[in-house]
């Protein structure tokens, strides 16, 4: 019988073990990671998946989606402004950064863990408003908050959701933030801030991109092929147009003309400062100079955001306008981002260009209209778990090692 020294007999065995059939019979029996396809289970897939665990990534969720929803719903959640062109722009601009790794760092046990103003999150990947979710499964809102809570993300419900603050609250196990259209009735955008304070949202936030309006043709497209009728559910005037929007249950809105158009000023955020103690969070800061005069008007954090390439074609990414914001800012308050997030890596390069927080929008509402709560829980776990992949590449075993240093453009 051969002899061979300690470490050369190890590695013959385990090239021996590596080529045996046998390794397949053996439970948890993967040497390295390359090996996980061993393990994989073993099914036909089509080119839509057919439930949560097959899928690889969270693109897998966007055609089975489309599959489930009718063309109007599918064309309101897909759609941008004009070309879709911003809407793209978003997620490119992540592609054009490249991280550099290190090496020979133990990062086997990492935390992800963030903390702002008293709450603590598993995760800095939280949960942006989207509207109407009742378009894309019946359990709207509070499915996507159940999934939420499973996973300790924050979440933040919009205006004009399809659940209430109330309902979504206690889905999540705690306190949600509240996103705020401001109506130009200040009777009933008062009342609506009240409420969220009543139910214990820690943060008002503040959108402050939809007052120019905007061309969503790919939404206009998707209604030339829906084949039934939308004035079934869809009616003019402001109080149909809110009629299944229970945050607005039991108010006034006969004055009430528009959500958005509003005619918001800077000193619109003295008016709020007034009416409430929750922290205001401006969504929709896009400039420098704009993060500048957030600061100035008191806000408590900014959230980069072009409503997910839906309120105008800049043609500005939210990645690529995330440095001049965080510099502008100068750590005075926390910076969130949200748009174009579909990987692991996206989370990173936005935290280590100065984000407190990353936000997603669509794809949680693809899990949700194709599979109810199990596809958007599985939607946070693969995004999660490509996440802490890349912080352990990069070195990274909590969030305040992730730094600039990471990101070459």
């Amino acid at each position: 019988m051969t002899s061979f020294p300690p470490d050369l007999a190890r590695r013959k065995f385990l090239e021996f073990l590596a080529a045996s059939p046998l390794l397949t019979l053996l439970p948890g029996a993967a040497l390295a990671q390359s090996y996980d396809v061993l393990r994989a289970p073993v099914r036909a897939v089509g080119t839509v998946i057919d439930s949560p665990d097959e899928a690889l990534n969270l693109f897998d969720f966007e055609p089975a989606a489309r599959k489930a929803l009718p063309p109007a719903h599918f064309g309101y959640l897909a759609t941008g402004v004009d070309d879709d062109a911003t809407l793209r722009a978003n997620h490119d601009d992540f592609a054009k950064l490249r991280l550099k790794v290190s090496r020979l760092i133990d990062a086997r046990k990492i935390d992800t863990s963030v903390s702002l103003w008293g709450e603590r999150w598993a995760s800095p990947i939280f949960l942006s408003p989207v509207s109407s979710q009742g378009a894309f499964h019946p359990d709207a809102e509070v499915a996507v908050a159940r999934a939420a809570k499973a996973r300790n993300h924050q979440l933040i419900l919009s205006t004009v959701g399809n659940s209430s603050v109330e309902a979504v609250s206690e889905a999540r196990g705690g306190p949600i933030w509240y996103m705020l259209y401001p109506t130009d009735d200040w009777a009933v955008t008062e009342a609506l801030i009240r409420r969220a304070e009543k139910a214990g949202s820690p943060a008002l936030v503040l959108t402050v991109d939809r007052q120019g309006g905007r061309n969503t043709e790919t939404l206009f497209r998707a209604r030339r092929v829906d084949t039934r009728n939308c004035a079934d559910c869809h009616q003019g005037g402001f109080a149909n147009e809110v009629a299944r929007k229970p945050m607005f249950d039991g108010l006034d809105v006969s004055h009430v003309t528009n959500l958005y158009g509003t005619g918001m000023t800077w000193d619109f955020l003295a008016r709020i400062r007034k009416t409430t103690g929750m922290r205001l969070v401006l969504k929709g800061i896009m400039t420098g100079a704009d993060a500048r005069k957030a600061v100035q008007h008191g806000a408590d954090a900014i959230i980069v955001s072009n409503h997910g390439g839906r309120a105008e074609e800049s043609l500005q990414s939210t990645i690529g306008a995330l440095p001049e914001v965080v510099s502008a800012v100068g750590g005075r308050i926390p910076v969130l981002i949200d748009g174009g997030v579909r990987r692991g890596t996206d989370v990173l390069k936005a935290l280590a260009l100065g984000a407190t927080a990353v936000g997603i929008g669509r794809p949680y509402c693809w899990g949700l209209a194709a599979f109810g709560q199990p596809g958007v829980d599985a939607v946070l776990a693969i995004l999660q778990r490509e996440f802490e992949t890349i912080m352990r590449q990069a070195g990274a075993t909590r969030i305040a090692e992730i730094t600039a240093d990471m990101v070459a453009a």
